[in-house]
């Protein structure tokens, strides 16, 4: 090891590069948590839905068939599809994919597990085995995805920027390995600009961060697989990104990233204290987001706060018991 050059931690294994493969959120995990429910087993999990990030996903998955919310409230269910030889290039273990079959809200679980209809359509039994379940289930689900996929520093090979994530080693040959990140777009989440930003017709900063990003990966950037530990304290970045910028302006722009990504980020499992707290705070701006992602915020650090910012939301007749362009979204679920 050249001198300067970043040492993982010592319970974290780094992993060697795999074939270049694109692909979407993994199907199954060896530690997710499994519930026998009316003699079906269900298992249950959650995991970062990227690149780019974009939230938690939680997911609940039977024999036959998933279902994936990104808020609690609008729930996907997919059935699961058998794989044709050659369909699915990689690692031959892993032979599924689910087909998308219909958009549920949470509301109308209960109803559909008791009377096995839809709008007053006879529903799949795969659906009303997994509705019973979930409109009775505590969220959030376990984090199990602890193999991730991250940008690495050109300065000294440390952990720059998260790309990815799955549960399994067996997965990883399934997954991108090009080492780029990418911001979540403008359009999914904007961040206002300053009078001299639109004076001067700057991009979006979303994009201004992810050129520094690139350009601190360098000319040819690397990224690495790590097999993370949840019990140990170590030097990846807590908010999937770098923010040790430098430059004052390049670290505003990092700054003002995260903050704007406050209410995503707080979905996170295992951040420390005072990293939760800086989140809960940045997130006091946008009340409707908390609103929305806030059941699957697994740690609270600011009761006070966030029941505050819930309140205002309320107060302000956009709750999720209303009609809301912000609830009504699944813009994270539609990565999957």
């Amino acid at each position: 090891m050249e001198q300067g050059q970043w040492i993982a931690p010592s319970k974290t294994k780094v992993i060697g590069a795999l074939p270049d493969r694109i692909a979407t959120l993994n199907t199954g995990c060896c530690n997710a948590l499994s519930i026998p429910w009316n003699e079906v087993m269900i298992k249950t999990y959650s995991q970062r839905l990227s690149p780019p990030y974009s939230g938690q996903a939680q997911i609940a998955e039977s024999e036959g068939a998933r279902a994936v919310t990104l808020d609690s409230e609008n729930w996907e269910f997919h059935f699961l599809q058998p794989i044709k030889e050659g369909e699915l290039p990689g690692n031959p273990h892993y032979k599924k994919k689910f087909l998308r079959v219909a958009y549920i809200q949470h509301s109308q679980l209960a109803r559909i597990a008791r009377e096995g209809t839809y709008e007053g359509r006879p529903i799949d039994d795969r659906i009303v085995e997994l509705a019973a379940f979930l409109a009775e289930v505590k969220l959030p689900f376990p984090q199990v995805d602890n193999y991730e996929y991250w940008l690495l520093d050109a300065k000294d090979g440390s952990p720059l920027a998260f790309i990815f994530s799955c549960t399994e080693s067996e997965q990883m040959a399934n997954f991108p390995v090009r080492p780029e990140w990418t911001a979540l777009p403008a359009a999914q989440m904007p961040i206002d600009k300053t009078e001299a930003e639109k004076a001067c017709g700057e991009p979006p900063v979303n994009y201004r961060l992810e050129r520094l990003v690139a350009e601190r990966a360098g000319s040819k950037p690397k990224a690495r697989w790590f097999h993370r530990h949840a019990d140990e304290a170590d030097s990846f970045p807590p908010l999937l990104l770098r923010e040790d910028w430098q430059d004052e302006q390049h670290y505003g722009l990092c700054q003002r990233y995260i903050q704007r990504q406050s209410t995503r980020l707080l979905m996170l499992h295992g951040l420390e204290q005072q990293d939760r707290l800086r989140m809960e705070q940045a997130s006091r701006s946008h009340t409707l987001e908390v609103a929305r992602f806030y059941p699957l915020y697994p740690e609270v650090a600011d009761r006070e706060l966030m029941n505050a910012i819930r309140v205002e939301a309320r107060m302000r007749g956009l709750t999720d018991e209303q009609e809301s362009p912000v609830n009504n979204r699944r813009d994270g679920v539609l990565y999957i």
